[in-house]
């Protein structure tokens, strides 16, 4: 269990939740773990420590750079590699995100082989 990857995917559509952690768990083997909100990522974050936080940009309560934005200042979490996912896929948007400390910025719609080897990229693996 220790080599486990374990994943919190944050993004408030079930859908992409759901493709993210079947992308995750078929290419990686990954944990994977959901949260729908930033709000409740909040609440899940601490219960464990997270080798992969993937968060959508555009959430309704605490959005995805707020979280980011939060993870880096954070003592526990501020190494965790962090994708950000988003429809938005503008420079700027690109930019503003990596400044702000995620480590990929994915525009939606993407595939599994494009976040698989997105995943390996932040983590460091060259498989």
């Amino acid at each position: 269990m220790d080599d486990v990857l374990r994943v919190l995917v944050v993004d408030d559509s079930s859908a992409m939740r759901a493709f993210v952690r079947a992308s995750l768990e078929t290419e990686l083997g990954a944990d994977v773990a959901e949260a729908k909100s930033g709000f409740e990522a909040l609440r899940v974050l601490p219960r464990e420590p997270w080798g992969l936080v993937v968060v959508d940009v555009n959430m309704p309560d605490i959005n995805g750079l707020e979280l980011v934005s939060f993870l880096r200042r954070s003592e526990v979490h501020r190494a965790t590699p962090v994708i950000l996912i988003s429809t938005e896929a503008s420079e700027v948007e690109r930019r503003r995100g990596l400044e702000l400390g995620a480590d990929a910025f994915l525009a939606k719609p993407f595939d599994t082989v494009s976040l698989a080897a997105t995943a390996r990229r932040v983590l460091g693996e060259t498989k």
